[in-house]
């Protein structure tokens, strides 16, 4: 059985905006699957159906064979602790520690006084610090977020992520605002996650090349609907041309020594 399954997804916003548009594909337990398109296409609008932060106008979202879209708010509470969030402008507390910021994974599961108090367990810290220690940040834990660069920032909303001990992350444009550097790092800690831990990993993305290099499987969105949904070994220049249409020209690479490499 499919980890998640989207069946007949429609989003409309207004009379006629129309952003996804009978959207169908399911993602195993494990997969690393990017989801790319061009700006517009309605990408961040999927990834935000999935845990329900927006809702959809029509179809059916199944999670661990539970009907997302029929949650009621204790029930949804419970089904995002097993769903992390990572965004493209990372939403971090800038006044807050690396740590402390770690730690707010954990506020799904905790009841709000709890939560506005900052009361965390010996366990839950000693947890963020080994997260924390895999991502590479073990000399920032008590920095604060604003000190540091944008790829440290994102490395700590991929720890506020883990530490919810996910069956999935939802990744929004996660290296868009960094250098290819840094997301040359954020990109292969978040391969390692899927392969290591087990984790399904779906990454919104706008560079192919980096889609065809991480990806077990690709979904190409167009206008709100998918256009490919396929391997990303197989992946065409024809291909790109039908999910990018005029944009396509201008996202110079070659596919073949890609694909080689």
């Amino acid at each position: 059985m499919a980890l998640l399954e989207v069946n007949q997804l429609t989003k409309q916003f207004g009379k006629h905006s129309k952003a996804l548009s009978d959207v169908n594909f399911s993602v195993q337990e494990g997969e690393f699957v990017t989801i790319i398109g061009p700006s517009g296409a309605g990408k961040s609008t999927l990834l935000r159906c999935i845990n329900r932060m927006i809702d959809a106008t029509g179809g059916e979202i199944r999670f661990q064979d539970k009907s997302v879209l029929n949650l009621k708010k204790k029930e949804l509470k419970q089904v995002r602790t097993k769903i992390g969030m990572i965004f493209q402008h990372y939403n971090l507390v800038n006044r807050l520690s690396v740590i402390e910021n770690t730690l707010h994974g954990k506020l799904g599961t905790k009841s709000t006084m709890a939560g506005v108090l900052g009361l965390y367990s010996q366990e839950e810290k000693q947890q963020a610090v080994r997260i924390l220690n895999v991502l590479g940040l073990k000399e920032m834990i008590y920095k604060r977020a604003d000190q540091l660069s944008g790829g440290q920032k994102q490395r700590v909303g991929i720890a506020r992520a883990l530490i919810q001990n996910p069956r999935m992350l939802l990744c929004d444009e996660p290296i868009a605002s960094l250098d290819p550097n840094s997301a040359k790092v954020i990109m292969d800690h978040l391969k390692k996650i899927s392969t290591t831990m087990g984790i399904t990993v779906i990454v919104n993305l706008h560079q192919v090349d980096v889609a065809i290099k991480y990806s077990d499987r690709i979904i190409g969105i167009n206008s709100g609907q998918v256009v490919y949904n396929g391997p990303a070994e197989n992946m065409t220049p024809e291909d790109i041309q039908r999910i990018y249409g005029s944009e396509a020209d201008e996202l110079i690479f070659d596919i073949g020594g890609i694909h080689a490499g």
